[in-house]
């Protein structure tokens, strides 16, 4: 008779070094019970006489697929995850970082927003102020042809970078004076106060095309390399991209209603594209990318000469638009029909949809969790930290059906143990610290196993209040964490303590959740929490003072505090009414020393230097 497709044990294997690995048999499986684990090039195979299997402790750390069958012709495949027992914990003490919204940065040189080489003279400006590495806002590829939706948290893909961070008079190819437009209007652009998108992107655009023109002209034989091994390094996720790129611009809808052949990614389909008249276009998509990727290597290598502990912190999305490149190219693993969200609670009592697809954790079973693996693998190529946006969504994700409210949704379970173990693997693969961005509703004993498997919890000083809301004390915080004041949806310290925060949303017609009765006392709290630990006065300084001292590893101080300024990056909730993800720093690179009290942040740091 044909075997029967039926459940023999519970899920995904984890073998975790260090850590005894064993599974239960389902009560139905019929003994004995073969297992058989795909090792490379080899097969490991056993057999199961009881109730419980003991895996091997051997295997290489990676992702294998186990297949199991059963004396009565039952047979079962799931991925099998070898990791190393902890996430990579860092190899240092203490230190912090310099938080910034890229795109917002001001200087002499860019285009009209921040690109990657503002990003190594800020890794200068850094190491000059004592910080070990700059913390960034997503980099994430967006879409080039909506620059107004600018959100860096909903991305096109989180595989691929946002090509407008590039600095094309940069890429050596690029010709001088190739889009005579950008002489006239990068002055303006410089001098606006928010980043103009739009105008940033009909600049850009036509400038890397001009670049890619004389790069096929007259490359380098090096240059022309580095392109060919770039390409084999990314492989078929650069070439999907580029393909999926070129279509969505053909046919101008979203993937799902494209002609049939074309709706979910076909290699064969593929690789005749590139051999048709879009070829040049593909190769031009792979180009952006490519110099996108060197320019963000050469600030890491920056930040690596410097010695500097961390060198880039990057920032993950929860997700990725339904109508993007991973939903496409992972129709199994990602649910383009189900929003992820939160249920309502004290800061959002009508609930949230992020209008982002989340990952399907069936879907990323049968993928062996390739998608999974692929995102991080993407978000640590160049850094020494990232930050896992929503990290209770490695447990489980609040799912809102679309055309639903965010009361209507529900929370779906993820493989918990399989996606801590894969972010264990890839950490320690790339020797990066993954920090989990744990605010909101936590379920209970969630952190107990994040920590246990080395990711690190983050820490807003805002929130660390006991139930009165008095401010915890320095001893309160753990170490592996990374603390900070406030988040990019938060207000700036200056917008804090001048209620500004309060003001914008009650002129808005939200409801802040805090009187002016609430701030004043929260206020107050403050300098008594300072007081108590030896900190005079209540300037950002004090705070960052405060901050050094607790015994996390890591502490992050946005700029806009550096500087002392009172608007925020993002007001949630808002879509127009706020320029979000636009703001622009008041102050050009070159000029933010001199306006920032070194010797008094120096000061008060001193407990994270000399780690």
């Amino acid at each position: 008779p044909p075997q029967a497709a039926r459940a023999l044990i519970n899920g995904p294997v984890v073998l975790r070094r260090g850590h005894r690995a064993e599974s239960r048999l389902l009560p139905g499986a019929r003994l004995p019970v073969r297992w058989e684990i795909d090792c490379d090039a080899s097969v490991v195979v056993g057999e199961i006489l009881s109730g419980v299997i003991e895996w091997p402790s051997q295997l290489p750390p990676g992702v294998y697929r186990l297949r199991l069958s059963d004396a009565g012709g039952a047979v079962e495949e799931v991925p099998l995850v070898s990791a190393p027992a902890q996430a990579f914990g860092g190899d240092f003490d203490r230190g912090w970082l310099l938080a910034v919204q890229l795109y917002g940065i001001r200087s002499t040189r860019n285009w009209g927003m921040g690109d990657f080489t503002d990003l190594a003279e800020l890794i200068d400006l850094a190491h000059r102020l004592g910080a070990d590495g700059i913390g960034l806002n997503p980099l994430h590829v967006l879409f080039d042809d909506r620059p107004g939706d600018c959100s860096p948290y909903s991305p096109n893909s989180r595989l691929f970078l946002n090509a407008l961070y590039v600095d094309v008079d940069a890429i050596p190819e690029y010709p001088a004076d190739a889009v005579g437009a950008v002489a006239n209007t990068t002055p303006r652009l410089r001098q606006s106060e928010t980043v103009e998108y739009d105008a940033v992107a009909a600049l850009k655009w036509p400038a890397l095309r001009a670049a890619f023109k004389a790069f096929r002209a007259g490359a380098t034989p090096q240059r022309q390399a580095d392109f060919a091994r770039f390409r084999d390094e990314r492989g078929a996720l650069l070439s999907h991209f580029a393909c999926f790129e070129v279509l969505r611009h053909k046919f101008g809808t979203p993937w799902w209603e494209w002609p049939a052949p074309w709706r979910a990614p076909d290699e064969a389909a593929c690789a005749k594209l590139r051999e048709g008249p879009d070829a040049d276009e593909i190769e031009f998509v792979e180009y952006v990318q490519w110099n996108a990727d060197c320019q963000l290597a050469a600030c890491k290598a920056r930040a690596d000469k410097l010695g500097m502990k961390v060198g880039l912190y990057l920032d993950v999305a929860v997700g990725v638009q339904s109508n993007g490149f991973d939903a496409w190219n992972e129709q199994g693993a990602i649910s383009r029909l189900l929003g992820v969200g939160a249920p309502p609670d004290p800061l959002a009592p009508a609930g949230q949809d992020w209008g982002l697809a989340g990952y399907n954790a069936t879907g990323l079973e049968q993928r062996n969790f390739e998608p999974f693996r692929q995102m991080l693998q993407a978000a640590m190529r160049h850094a020494g930290a990232i930050r896992l946006d929503h990290v209770m969504g490695l447990m489980r994700l609040y799912l809102v059906p679309r055309g639903f409210g965010p009361r209507d949704g529900v929370y779906v379970p993820m493989p918990f143990e399989a996606m801590l173990a894969l972010t264990a693997l890839e950490s320690d693969a790339h020797r990066c610290v993954v920090i989990g961005e744990d605010l909101g509703t936590v379920p209970e004993g969630f952190r107990d196993r994040t920590q246990d498997w080395g990711i690190w919890s983050y820490l807003v000083m805002m929130f660390e209040r006991d139930g009165r809301g008095a401010f915890h004390g320095i001893d309160y915080y753990q170490p592996n964490a990374l603390v900070t004041f406030n988040t990019h949806d938060l207000a700036t310290y200056a917008g804090w303590r001048h209620f500004n925060d309060l003001k914008q949303k009650r002129s808005l017609g939200f409801d802040p959740g805090e009187t002016d009765d609430d701030r004043w006392r929260a206020l107050g709290l403050l300098d008594q929490v300072l007081d108590a630990h030896g900190i005079h006065g209540n300037g950002f300084n004090a705070i960052a003072e405060f901050l050094a001292r607790t015994k996390s590893r890591l502490m992050a101080i946005a700029l806009e505090d550096l500087l002392g300024l009172k608007e925020q990056p993002n007001i949630p909730g808002t879509v127009d009414e706020h320029p979000n993800w636009r703001r622009r720093m008041p102050l050009c690179i070159d000029e933010i020393a001199g306006n920032v009290d070194e010797a008094g942040l120096k000061a008060a740091t001193r407990a994270r230097r000399g780690k």
